[in-house]
């Protein structure tokens, strides 16, 4: 039996680790519709970063994550109650797509303990339209998962190799279980996504909605220093409709590469 247009949204909604009150609203009535995800990935040379520093520990990328603020336009939430607490959280069928999975669960995507995440999303009543009109546009905001981890010696160049091993690894596809819930990731596609910090890797998977088609979801991490920061971006009315969950927002990776060390 098919899951209904809910479950199948709760299942995608667990593939980028939405928050626990939206996955308890999916198992509600099922009302919304599922979308089309793809999650495209592409990364730039990288370059010599030098002596290898200590890593930060999870307090110090605590206070480098973007703050509540510090990005206008944007607002800027703790990511303790919205994103997975660990990797045991979510697991794929092929441990080369691994590092794939966590970094679009915030989580670290290498070999560390360090991690840090939280959620910047559009804050649609700080501009000219104070209001939502309705349901369906308070829905059409771009919430971007944002995840920090730090690395000993070569570890942070280590985690982005993984993460460009798994693009071409996974590109057929590949099993994932998150939160609970289990969905396929159909493609997996690398995108030529925007040179920053040391080194970026930016893909894009397209995920099966159990029948209603397939959501397109992008995802960019990138390097500086033995810092790897990777975000994630999720908007809601696209999932509701099908289709493609757009580019992480420039505005947020510019700002949150600038604070890292």
């Amino acid at each position: 039996m098919k899951r209904s247009p809910g479950a199948r949204l709760c299942a995608t909604a667990a593939i980028g680790a939405l928050s626990l009150s939206l996955l308890t609203a999916c198992s509600d009535d099922g009302s919304k519709d599922s979308a089309d995800s793809k999650a495209s990935a592409s990364s730039s040379a990288p370059s010599s970063s030098g002596p290898a520093a200590k890593a930060l520990t999870t307090a110090e990328l605590e206070k480098l994550l973007l703050a509540q603020g510090e990005l206008k336009g944007y607002k800027s939430a703790s990511g303790d109650d919205t994103l997975p607490a660990s990797k045991s959280s979510v697991k794929t069928d092929k441990p080369a797509c691994d590092p794939l999975a966590w970094a679009t669960a915030a989580l670290a995507p290498g070999d560390t303990d360090a991690n840090a995440s939280n959620t910047v999303s559009e804050d649609k009543t700080s501009g000219a339209t104070a209001q939502p009109e309705d349901i369906a546009d308070a829905f059409d905001v771009d919430m971007t998962f944002v995840g920090l981890s730090s690395y000993e010696g070569d570890g942070a160049e280590k985690a982005l190799k993984a993460v460009s091993d798994g693009v071409t690894a996974c590109a057929g596809g590949y099993g994932l279980t998150a939160e609970g819930e289990s969905t396929k990731v159909t493609k997996v596609v690398a995108e030529k996504g925007a040179a920053k910090g040391d080194e970026t890797v930016s893909f894009a998977a397209d995920v099966d909605m159990d029948g209603a088609g397939t959501a397109t979801f992008h995802t960019q991490v990138v390097r500086k220093g033995n810092t790897v920061a990777s975000f994630y971006t999720v908007n809601f009315a696209a999932m509701s409709k099908g289709g493609d969950m757009g580019a992480v927002p420039a505005a947020v990776v510019d700002a949150q590469v600038a604070k890292l060390k």
